[in-house]
């Protein structure tokens, strides 16, 4: 598959290409360009630095947002074993932009669900580009108290623009339906924990973001609103998404600070789309240690330590 290259990221790949040519030549020729090319990949590392050393908000957006980016089912499959995926909420039918299931984790029972967004045009349609139906809360839901009633422990993977807003979705009740998910996920006595590892929209990423330990892809976003759509209602415009984006402190570093989560999953340099496989080392760390801690709670503790955690949500010093 053809990199997607950011409009930041361009710099980097026109000295990539740079390098590459000059390799190349010295390959097909006898001319010995070592001492250049060394230069430029000195050069390319300290631009690299510069560059993902210091993203800005949209820059993390765009990130967020980058087609290439792994999704719920590829982190699944390097995450866990065994994993069955369980279809529809018993009531209307199945939604594909939410997936759920039972897995092993390092030999533990644990119900994992997420949403799914698709890799392309295709699967995007099918899935609804990420954006569930009330069908796929209740889905969720549904497995969630399933999880509760075996002890499993529950993790959550959030990806989403937020819940699809169509009539048909309101039809069928999807305020409902988020409301209903917030209320029993506050109250589940068994763990919960939730990463966010794309874009994390509104009430449809809330409605699978009520958890113990909350953590958040380094180059994740996690906001009430998109940029594009807080530009809209502040300055009438959503071509000011980038300046919005700067405001609403809607990165991983910003929410660390506000203590809205708990923790920062690091990225490979270029973010997780780049490097999967360690992608998954750096949130495998971060779960297991999850999941050390809280295991061993009573649900009354567990209760406790949820409530104590959202009260706390939003106290901050200028």
């Amino acid at each position: 598959m053809k990199q997607h290259v950011l409009e930041f990221e361009k710099p980097i790949v026109n000295l990539k290409e740079k390098i590459t040519e000059l390799k190349s030549f010295t390959q097909d020729s006898e001319i010995d360009l070592s001492e250049e090319i060394n230069t430029l990949e000195e050069r390319l590392l300290v631009l690299e630095n510069d560059i993902y050393g210091n993203l800005k908000p949209w820059n993390r957006v765009q990130m967020a947002r980058h087609p290439q980016r792994p999704t719920t089912l590829e982190y699944i499959e390097k995450l866990f074993t065994n994993f069955i995926e369980f279809h529809g909420d018993r009531n209307f039918g199945d939604d594909e932009a939410i997936v759920s299931g039972m897995a092993y984790y390092k030999e533990m029972p644990v119900t994992v669900i997420g949403h799914q967004r698709g890799k392309d045009t295709k699967e995007n349609i099918r899935r609804n580009f990420g954006m569930p139906h009330p069908e796929g809360y209740r889905k969720a839901l549904r497995h969630m108290k399933q999880a509760e009633k075996f002890n499993r422990p529950i993790i959550c993977f959030i990806d989403t623009k937020g819940a699809y807003p169509g009539k048909a979705a309101e039809e069928r009740g999807q305020s409902e339906a988020i409301a209903r998910n917030l209320m029993e996920m506050a109250g589940l006595t068994v763990p919960i924990i939730c990463i966010v590892i794309g874009e994390g929209g509104s009430g449809g990423a809330l409605a699978l973001g009520v958890g113990d330990h909350i953590h958040m892809l380094e180059n994740s976003t996690y906001s009430v609103i998109s940029p594009e759509g807080a530009a809209a209602l502040l300055w009438k415009d959503s071509a000011l998404a980038q300046k919005a984006a700067e405001t609403m402190k809607i990165t991983s570093y910003d929410l660390k600070q506000l203590q809205v989560i708990d923790q920062i999953i690091p990225e490979p340099r270029g973010g997780a789309h780049r490097d999967l496989d360690r992608q998954a080392e750096y949130m495998d760390e971060v779960l297991e240690n999850s999941l050390s801690e809280l295991k061993d709670y009573s649900p009354d503790h567990l209760l406790e330590k949820r409530w104590e955690k959202y009260k706390q949500i939003g106290d901050y010093q200028e």
